[in-house]
């Protein structure tokens, strides 16, 4: 029954993904929570289960999505190459620094990164400048330093971040995304590993099966293929479905699982 739950997630994950151009982190994460932590993995690894297989996830979906992007041309590899650097070096601090955060602390900051891009959803779209100057090389490596950091701990591909500094800094709103999509893979990889790596000596101790650090193997194998096939899905029915209504009703129900999870994790 856990990797029915999965693959529902994954569905859900991926439609979201395909509809609203968003990772499907923000989804996989709330939902491993409750998965794993109804089926009697120890709350207090629960929360780092969830983050570390989220990225896990997302390796396959962002291949996936970099080669369509990349295909039409939405990629600039150039700043790609400037911000890979940071972006690895971030996740895998990310991750150490989230494998330091108890299993209720960390479960409320998830909770609350939800309730921003909830926010951020509902009332902040991201708006194209292409009157400004693109960063320098130093300026976008830092820049990659930080996303990567935040999406590590936050268990998410980096499209939340990457793309409003993007667009906000020069970059068209088509190759923001598209730049963004590419990004997202050192992210994932950097970001798995690192929580694979860190994970190791807690994960031993418990001698847990279906482990590996703090990536759960079954979870990992379910979402990743049924949501790299829904997203496709997803991305079909954006252009016959009124996005931006089911865009709110998304940014509300993460509302709602954001608060939901900062709750749990302080009480």
């Amino acid at each position: 029954m856990m990797y029915l739950w999965f693959v529902i997630a994954g569905t859900v994950a991926g439609l979201c993904a395909g509809l609203f151009g968003v990772g499907g982190g923000m989804v996989i994460v709330p939902a491993l929570i409750w998965i794993l932590a109804a089926y009697g993995l120890p709350q207090d690894i629960v929360p780092h289960v969830a983050v570390g297989t989220a990225l896990a996830t997302i390796i396959l979906t962002s291949i996936s999505s970099m080669s369509a992007h990349h295909k039409r041309g939405g990629v600039r590899w150039e700043i790609f190459k400037h911000m890979s650097k940071g972006l690895v070096l971030g996740s895998l601090v990310g991750a150490w620094v989230a494998t330091l955060i108890d299993g209720a602390s960390l479960q409320a900051i998830l909770g609350g990164g939800a309730v921003l891009m909830a926010i951020k959803m509902l009332f902040f779209p991201n708006k194209e400048r292409t009157d400004v100057p693109l960063p320098t090389p130093y300026k976008q490596g830092f820049a990659g330093i930080i996303i990567g950091l935040l999406s590590a701990i936050f268990g998410i591909g980096g499209g939340s971040l990457t793309v409003p500094y993007l667009s906000q800094n020069g970059v068209p709103m088509r190759q923001a995304v598209g730049t963004s999509a590419a990004c997202g893979l050192p992210i994932a990889i950097a970001g798995a590993l690192g929580f694979v790596w860190f994970g190791q000596s807690n994960v031993s101790q418990l001698n847990l099966d279906g482990l590996l650090g703090f990536v759960h193997i079954g979870a990992f194998v379910s979402i990743s293929i049924v949501s790299f096939v829904m997203a496709k899905v997803g991305a079909k029915l954006a252009h016959t479905l009124p996005a931006q209504t089911l865009k709110r009703a998304f940014g509300v129900l993460l509302m709602v699982v954001g608060v939901q999870l900062v709750v749990s994790g302080l009480l």
